[in-house]
């Protein structure tokens, strides 16, 4: 890091060598030790594709939810489903950024859901999969914007399990 005195000349003498050796123009690639041993650009990835799938999921159950709390349902679904293309996007964008590398995503199926209860379930496991993700991120504001990601699905199992 540049002493201040370095930033307000204007020609400021050559960096010495331990100067040199902290700054960087370039972040730092992340650790490629994640959970399950794949990298944490991998579990990053992953984690937008099953954000990306989660949204078609749960856009067809909303069209086909029916029985007591249907609407409550619906209406949560919808909400939800609306939201998760932009902290997609949030995500990617901010971790290529923090990173500086594009990722690739690799193609998943999305998993079907039934009905409510089969959506709750993939909301804990998805809820889970952050947490785990969160735990390795070394950048504390993709940290926090996960955690908005955390708080749409908190709000949504509310409503699926108390909203009838």
């Amino acid at each position: 890091m540049q002493q201040p005195s370095r930033l307000l000349k204007r020609n400021p003498p050559p960096l010495t060598k331990q100067e040199q050796g902290n700054s960087s123009s370039k972040a730092e690639p992340t650790s490629d030790s994640g959970v399950g041993g794949s990298s944490l650009d991998t579990m990053v990835a992953a984690c937008a594709v099953e954000l990306m799938n989660a949204r078609n999921s749960f856009h067809k159950l909303h069209l086909k939810v029916t029985g007591e709390g249907s609407y409550a349902a619906h209406k949560a679904l919808n909400e939800l489903y609306d939201a998760i293309p932009d902290f997609v996007d949030t995500l990617m964008e901010g971790y290529q950024g923090a990173a500086e590398k594009i990722l690739m995503c690799k193609d998943v199926s999305p998993r079907t859901i039934e009905d409510v209860a089969d959506a709750i379930a993939y909301l804990r496991e998805i809820y889970a999969m952050i947490n785990k993700l969160q735990a390795k991120l070394p950048y504390s504001e993709i940290v926090n914007n996960l955690d908005l990601v955390k708080d749409a699905i908190n709000s949504t199992k509310y409503k699926l399990l108390f909203l009838k």
